[in-house]
């Protein structure tokens, strides 16, 4: 059944009872023992010997040895979790949030500081994710924004902004990506570098999904489930839903703020969590570049995991230093990495079941299937970049992965545009990667979406529930965006007519809204 229409059933029925159960773990568990069943003919042995190997392979590959990347983005979770709580104990976060009171003094205002942050901080979406939600959300906290909308700023800004700036991990791989394209389709127009910049105005779905966070945050403009969630925090106070248990980065166990805490318990350790992981992600892309080492290199060949684990080792250090110091006692220590741990388990859980499904949807070739049927069609040129937008971002909800999504697809459009007209190669690569974004932001496997649930300390189902009616409607607008291009061949005329969708979709749909509410 590999690589057959029946590779999409995992994928599909996973999503169907995501939105029909709304319970996460049982949803993965249940695409995983399907996908099984289905590679191995529904030999249940062979079927549990598969689900065993994928389970292993997370931790450890045989002719390879300890899978130290997701090794040390897990204990990097822990380790945030611990410093997470160590801010809380220390009474960081308390002082943090009172000195956002003064001085930012609306909700609106406190949106927009994840917003902005999310902006600032392109330089990987894992980094992005989990930074701005542990600097954000004393601030939301108080200003009682719900954490799933919290958790939507947060995601709608992390992929989009690092998929479009060249000096990031997501901009270094794509260049990457480029050049071996480039070389083996023989393109000689432009380098990598060039074609990536070229590339950054096509990238409808980004620009709209952008625009859409901040007019979110400025109108509050709540569509959805969002509204539900937003609500309820405003008159109750409750930022998520307490009823569902599993909230990954919420600490279960109410620990009593230091009565001397001070900002600088909060700020010192990200600061250092931010510094560390930064330096370590330049020294490990100097290690790893043979040749000449430039800013492009270094991140084309950094380690972001290990440099997260250093960050977050470091951070954990800085935070028991300054709890020493005000006096903490040992059980009190203890306590707090005892809950920052178990803050951090349902990420955790939910992570390891996303990367079992993912490897046994690519074992069972849904991504090969998909690609193999653009392949095989026949359409009119016009309508190549929205073809390729879609199919792009199906794959991406699909596999909960956007690189997976470019590794094959980006190829594929490339070889597709070279047959039809080489004009349209950079386009078609820059639908790939807008839709891959697209199909990520809505997918309940996606690793950044995992880690923006938990960097917001939201329920994950809950956040990718309400982001999706907005990513859809940044999909309409890059969707007119595409349509547009292939009829102009203009893209600042396409671009133009994306922002000018995703405005006018945005304040007629909460125009709908307000008129509901009176």
């Amino acid at each position: 059944m590999e690589g057959t229409i029946y590779s999409l059933i995992p994928a599909v029925l996973m999503l169907v009872l995501v939105l029909l159960t709304r319970k996460i773990l049982l949803s993965l568990g249940t695409g995983i023992i399907v996908g099984a069943l289905l590679l191995h003919q529904f030999d249940i042995i062979a079927s549990l010997e598969q689900i065993w190997l994928v389970f292993r392979d997370i931790f450890y590959v045989v002719d390879e040895g300890w899978n130290l990347g997701n090794l040390y983005l897990l204990i990097f979770l822990l380790l945030l979790g611990i410093t997470t709580a160590f801010m809380t104990a220390s009474g960081g976060s308390k002082a943090f949030g009172e000195w956002a009171i003064r001085r930012v003094k609306t909700r609106r205002g406190a949106q927009l500081i994840p917003s902005v942050l999310g902006i600032l901080i392109f330089i990987d979406d894992y980094f992005n994710s989990l930074a701005v939600g542990q600097v954000a959300r004393p601030v939301t906290d108080r200003f009682k924004v719900s954490r799933a909308k919290l958790a939507y700023i947060i995601d709608s800004t992390s992929a989009p902004i690092t998929v479009i700036t060249p000096i990031s991990s997501w901009g270094a791989y794509i260049i990457g990506t480029l050049g071996s394209i480039f070389a083996a389709a023989g393109i000689t127009a432009y380098q990598p570098l060039e074609a990536f910049i070229r590339m950054i105005p096509l990238n409808f779905y980004a620009f709209a999904a952008i625009i859409s966070v901040f007019i979110v945050a400025l109108f509050n403009l709540n569509f959805g489930l969002m509204r539900k969630h937003e609500r309820r925090a405003m008159e109750t106070g409750e930022l998520f839903d307490k009823t569902k248990g599993n909230i990954s980065g919420d600490l279960k166990t109410k620990l009593t703020p230091h009565m001397n805490g001070k900002m600088r318990h909060l700020l010192l350790p990200i600061g250092i969590l931010v510094t560390i992981t930064v330096v370590f992600m330049l020294i490990t892309g100097y290690m790893a570049t043979e040749g000449e080492a430039t800013i492009f290199t270094l991140f084309a060949n950094t380690d972001v995991n290990l440099s997260l684990f250093a960050g977050g080792l470091a951070a954990v250090f800085t935070s028991l230093i300054q709890s020493l110091i005000q006096g903490n006692s040992k059980s009190k220590t203890t306590l707090i990495f005892i809950e920052g741990i178990k803050s951090m388990l349902p990420a955790i859980y939910i992570l390891i079941l996303a990367w079992m499904i993912g490897s046994i949807i690519d074992l069972i070739g849904t991504g090969a299937y998909l690609a193999e049927v653009v392949e095989q069609l026949s359409f009119n040129t016009d309508y190549l970049t929205i073809l390729l937008f879609l199919v792009a971002g199906f794959m991406a909800l699909s596999t909960g992965t956007s690189w997976g999504t470019f590794g094959i697809m980006l190829p594929i459009a490339a070889q597709i545009a070279i047959t039809y007209d080489v004009n349209l190669v950079l386009p078609s690569m820059a639908a790939v990667l807008a839709g891959s974004v697209f199909g990520d932001h809505c997918s309940p496997i996606s690793d950044t979406s995992i880690l923006s649930s938990t960097g917001a300390g939201s329920n994950h189902i809950d956040h990718v529930l309400t982001q999706i009616p907005y990513a859809f409607l940044s999909a309409i607008a890059a969707g007119v965006g595409y349509l547009v291009y292939g009829l102009t061949q203009q893209t600042f005329i396409a671009l133009l007519a994306t922002i000018v969708v995703i405005v006018l979709l945005l304040f007629i749909l909460g125009s709908i809204v307000n008129k509901k509410r009176t």
